[in-house]
């Protein structure tokens, strides 16, 4: 996997970013403004209010796997701190406070912990995927300019990470060949299925408040995971998905899953 090329990557998108427009007057129903606030409360804490970084038991397997792979997380989750940096200042424009936990949050957070970093990785992976349809819904959706530009921020972050990580999985030698196979496909689309639901369950009501609906929801939910893997297929095929970088160390095959 080409380290430094991803590394530049993530320090080219920090910058040029555009502060969303926070003093601008409310363009947000009063219906929908309660439902909306709480939806933004939740990501805040998953997105960065919480431990953003690597939590798994044995996460030094992976920071460790080459010289440039622990300043490559580094630089992933100090924009999902951006991120968390971002919603804190759309909490503040509506004069709601951060929340320090909530049941979903927590059962994540367990979960990465114990089992493991390919786990973990994984999770963060369809976290991402199923994230990128809830801002892009938001922003279709949204009315109110400063909320609209947090958005268009976050999802060109959030595009970026899941090219990230299909780069990483490209570089994976049990996925070398090409090959995605019918049940891997079928487990990745269902974890993405999963992660939707409960996406879905804690900010359901925001987003059907503002002209979702859940049919729309799960549609892009199932583009998402369809696109991730057809561009997996495609970087799988191409000669410079199985060449390591140079004095690099590869990723190591996963056991979990597709990740």
């Amino acid at each position: 996997m080409n380290l430094s090329h991803w590394i530049s990557r993530f320090e080219r998108n920090a910058l040029h970013r555009p502060e969303p427009a926070w003093s601008a007057p409310i363009d947000l129903c009063a219906a929908a403004a309660p439902k909306v606030i709480r939806s933004l409360q939740q990501f805040q804490l998953g997105d960065g209010g919480g431990p953003a970084y690597l939590i798994a038991w044995n996460r030094g397997s992976l920071l460790d796997a080459s010289c440039g792979m622990k300043p490559l997380i580094d630089l992933w989750f100090r924009e999902e701190e951006e991120h968390s940096r971002l919603l804190g200042a759309a909490l503040k424009r509506f004069g709601a406070p951060e929340i320090r936990g909530h049941w979903s949050f927590s059962l994540f957070c367990g979960m990465r912990k114990w089992l493991g970093v390919r786990f973990e990785v994984h999770a963060l992976l369809i976290t991402e995927i199923v994230s990128h349809v809830y801002y892009k819904m938001l922003h279709k959706h949204l009315r109110d300019p400063a909320l609209r530009g947090m958005c268009a921020l976050i999802i060109r972050d959030e595009s970026g990470h899941i090219a990230f990580h299909r780069a990483r999985l490209a570089a994976d030698g049990r996925l070398r060949g090409g090959r995605v196979g019918p049940l891997r496909e079928a487990v990745f689309r269902l974890s993405g299925l999963l992660a939707g639901t409960v996406l879905w369950v804690n900010h359901r009501g925001a987003l059907r408040a503002l002209g979702g609906s859940d049919a729309g929801f799960y549609r892009s939910i199932w583009k998402g995971m369809g696109r991730f893997l057809s561009g997996l297929r495609r970087d799988l095929a191409a000669p410079a998905a199985v060449q390591p970088m140079s004095g690099q160390r590869g990723i190591q095959p996963s056991r979990r899953g597709i990740a």
